[in-house]
């Protein structure tokens, strides 16, 4: 939660800056009052549109556009930034050569250089120096200063933008290991069932084959770490109809749904993995028939979805151990959606369990509708 925590923070003195300078506003239509009103409003103005393209990194297209904002802040003729491997953008009549020297200087040793008119101020990202901020072309006192600041205010959006790209690997990483870990089981018991129409039911085993081509399409596709309640659902509706089919009347499904949830974004094969689990683990080894009950209400900010089943139950410490991703534990998928979700959307968020050995399961997740982890569309 670091991450979010510095980017509340910085988004916090953002605003009450801006409160600030609104409340030496004149009546509406009227202009800015004093001249260090316009220019701390001038100055916040550039700060937000330089925020977007760093967020995305330190890379030449990043760099491009951020130098315009860059140059209006400082002030000064020359602007340009520097990667580890050379210039990656520069605007003024100083050249990248004449200022070398300063900026290998700053890359070595991680402070700020000056000299000839140009000061060289390193950006740094958990303590490693990716690049360099130069200002040059003007000899005034306050340049070292605002330069060295500018450089930490950068250095600190560089570090969310390499927390947001960690935080997509991790997801992606985690999502291809459930993928692997959930398709060989089904697969095989998909499968089976099929097969076993191919000669009895020739037409059901047609229909089956099409869901489970839809089911493992959707499981497989390989764009976007979320998607919608409703497209989660359709995958859970897939699944149950080809485990309906290798259970039969053993299996009962109910299903309640509040429409105003069905467009929730949620991270993508949530809650497919703990219907699964309902159904492998909770009936399979339940004696008779056996209900698994989806259901997701609408409880203001928050879509709550539940999992539950009338099956065997578990230890509490066999759901501890697939918790903490154990892999003595063949829960499929639990402690990967757990830490999916605590990932997105942070701790508080992690997926509940209840259960007892004979009382059967019932698994909790709160998905907030609105959430700035979640960009629409992802």
């Amino acid at each position: 939660m670091t991450e979010v925590l510095l980017a509340l923070g910085v988004a916090l003195v953002l605003v009450l800056a801006l409160l600030l300078v609104r409340r030496r506003l004149a009546v509406r239509g009227q202009a800015l009052g004093s001249p260090a009103d316009r220019a701390t409003y001038q100055t916040l103005h550039r700060v937000s549109l330089t925020a977007p393209a760093l967020r995305s990194g330190l890379t030449r297209d990043s760099a491009r556009t951020a130098l315009p904002h860059l140059r209006a802040l400082l002030g000064t003729p020359t602007v340009g930034l520097a990667g580890l491997d050379g210039p990656l953008a520069w605007v003024g009549p100083e050249t990248p050569e004449a200022v070398q020297s300063l900026v290998d200087e700053a890359l070595a040793t991680g402070s700020t250089q000056a000299g000839s008119g140009a000061v060289v101020a390193p950006l740094s990202v958990d303590d490693r120096v990716v690049g360099a901020l130069v200002a040059a072309g003007e000899e005034r006192a306050g340049v070292l200063r605002a330069t060295t600041e500018l450089a930490r205010w950068m250095s600190g959006q560089l570090e969310l933008a390499e927390l947001d790209q960690q935080r997509t690997a991790l997801m992606a990483a985690e999502l291809r290991a459930l993928r692997a870990q959930i398709s060989p089981h089904f697969v095989y018991n998909s499968l089976a069932a099929i097969a076993s129409f191919v000669r009895t039911d020739p037409e059901r085993a047609r229909s089956l084959l099409l869901e489970f081509a839809d089911f493992t399409r959707y499981s497989f596709r390989r764009h976007g770490d979320f998607t919608t309640l409703a497209e989660e659902l359709r995958s859970i509706e897939q699944y149950l109809v080809l485990e309906k089919a290798r259970f039969g009347d053993r299996l009962r499904v109910v299903t309640r749904v509040a429409p105003e949830v069905l467009n929730v974004t949620l991270p993508f094969l949530c809650v497919q993995p703990l219907v699964e689990n309902a159904v492998r683990h909770g009936l399979a080894a339940k004696q008779g028939t056996g209900t698994v009950t989806v259901e997701a209400l609408d409880e203001g900010a928050e879509c709550v979805i539940t999992i539950e089943d009338d099956g065997v139950g578990v230890e509490a410490e066999t759901v501890r151990r697939a918790l903490s991703g154990q892999t003595a534990t063949d829960s499929v998928g639990l402690g990967n959606v757990d830490e999916r979700m605590r990932t997105v959307y942070g701790n508080e968020y992690g997926i509940v369990v209840e259960t007892a050995p004979g009382l059967g399961t019932k698994v909790t997740m709160r998905v907030p509708k609105f959430s700035p982890a979640v960009e629409p569309g992802a």
